[in-house]
């Protein structure tokens, strides 16, 4: 004769189902406060973008979302100070082509994170960096075509404490180093693509004028690469205009349209005036 087992579960006490139900409302509590305090971020980001945007552009129309600038960063930060940003452009909704993307980042002390001027023939469809952002913020691309359009494309960053974060380098090193360039030439096998890569790093702090220096604790002043171009022979492929947004040891990843085996070229000068030259052929890139 078998005997029947019947399995009998306990109810939980009580105690435990008031902690339960008591947990459950805490995470709701703090998913509403979440989310209230990321929709106040967000329109304070809206009520900066709006009081600058007439400094930057004036009057002119900004159309948004149009597909032809993309942005794209994480929507939480690792680290602050070293944000990537990557700017895609889709050449085929501005047959006239593009002639500037710039960056602006509202929450920042200085918005304007850098124009990009491409060059006319350039092929310019992808470029990256690495940004600060100093506090939740949304991070914005103006894509100008050559007949005049504004077109504008936006992502929203939680991050915070970005252009006051520490430099990773000590003085010394940095001004050792500083002004040296690096150029990584990226194989068709890497990318997937017919475009040429490449990828400019050069060594300087970057220096936002919010940084300390961890001994004295006074302010360290700003001092960063303000104008930046890279041609192909005496062709130009991008030029930058850049603020203390770019992060040290600043780095650019773009696709552009190489024709011919003709020399990148690449000249970097920093607030002090101070100007860096290097160049390399497309067949060997330096590294």
């Amino acid at each position: 004769m078998q005997r029947e087992v019947t399995s009998q579960r306990h109810p939980l006490s009580p105690v435990l189902q008031f902690l339960a139900a008591l947990l459950l409302t805490l995470a709701a509590i703090l998913s509403y406060v979440a989310s209230a305090q990321a929709q106040q971020t967000m329109a304070s980001s809206e009520r900066i973008w709006s009081g600058l945007r007439g400094d930057v552009f004036g009057d002119r129309e900004i159309v948004t979302d149009t597909g032809l600038v993309r942005i794209v960063a994480p929507k939480r930060a690792q680290d602050a100070a070293i944000v990537p940003v990557d700017i895609y452009l889709d050449p085929s909704r501005a047959p006239d082509g593009v002639k500037a993307v710039t960056m602006i980042i509202d929450a920042n002390p200085a918005p304007v994170a850098a124009t990009f001027e491409l060059g006319r023939d350039a092929g310019v469809t992808h470029l990256s960096t690495r940004v600060r952002v100093n506090d939740y913020s949304f991070i914005r691309a103006i894509a100008e075509r050559r007949n005049g359009e504004l077109h504008m494309a936006q992502t929203f960053v939680k991050a915070s404490g970005g252009c006051s974060a520490p430099v990773v380098k000590n003085s010394a090193e940095a001004l050792a180093s500083m002004g040296q360039m690096k150029l990584r030439q990226f194989s068709a096998d890497e990318t997937m693509s017919k475009a040429q890569e490449l990828q400019l790093m050069i060594r300087h702090p970057n220096n936002s004028g919010l940084q300390r220096d961890p001994l004295t604790q006074y302010f360290i002043p700003a001092h960063f690469v303000q104008k930046l171009s890279i041609s192909q022979g005496d062709r130009p492929i991008l030029s930058m205009v850049g603020g203390i947004s770019i992060s040290e040891d600043p780095n650019f990843r773009f696709e552009f349209a190489a024709q011919g085996q003709g020399e990148i070229r690449v000249e970097a000068v920093d607030t002090d005036g101070k100007v860096f030259r290097e160049q390399w052929s497309l067949e060997t890139t330096g590294l």
